[in-house]
């Protein structure tokens, strides 16, 4: 999948690792991936990693459309998963976003009030059977 001229916009970039070029194609394609899942407009993608110890971290950040910038970090002793988590934490947000703008139902405001009203013809209604109950038995 690909989007027109976003591949400028995705910065791959390392503090203190050799990343090689697999890394940041990978990086690349699993974010054009995601962008074309949920919203297809992406303005701007960055991937750090840095390495602390044994750990690496990974920090994804990426603004789609009008949204506001969406950031997931994650550690993970293997480099790949640390993106993979990284990712998956960024997608839940934008998933998120998305169901948010997609809800068009509008809130009933009248079902609380339903519901208590019926709640208390039911406490109303047993009530006067145990009040008969009482009086019938004296």
């Amino acid at each position: 999948m690909k989007l027109k001229g976003v591949d400028r916009t995705i910065l791959v970039q390392s503090s203190n690792i050799d990343l090689g070029d697999v890394l940041p194609d990978y990086a690349r394609t699993r974010i054009l991936q995601m962008a074309g899942k949920y919203f297809g407009h992406l303005n701007t993608a960055s991937v750090h990693f840095t390495r602390e110890g044994v750990l690496y971290r990974c920090t994804v950040n990426v603004q789609m459309g009008a949204l506001k910038m969406m950031s997931g970090e994650a550690k993970s002793s293997d480099i790949y998963a640390a993106f993979k988590l990284a990712l998956e934490r960024v997608a839940k947000q934008l998933r998120r976003a998305k169901r948010e703008l997609r809800e068009d139902k509008a809130q009933r405001l009248d079902k609380h009030l339903d519901w208590l009203g019926s709640t208390r013809r039911h406490l109303a209604g047993r009530r006067v059977d145990q009040s008969a109950r009482h009086a019938g038995a004296y």
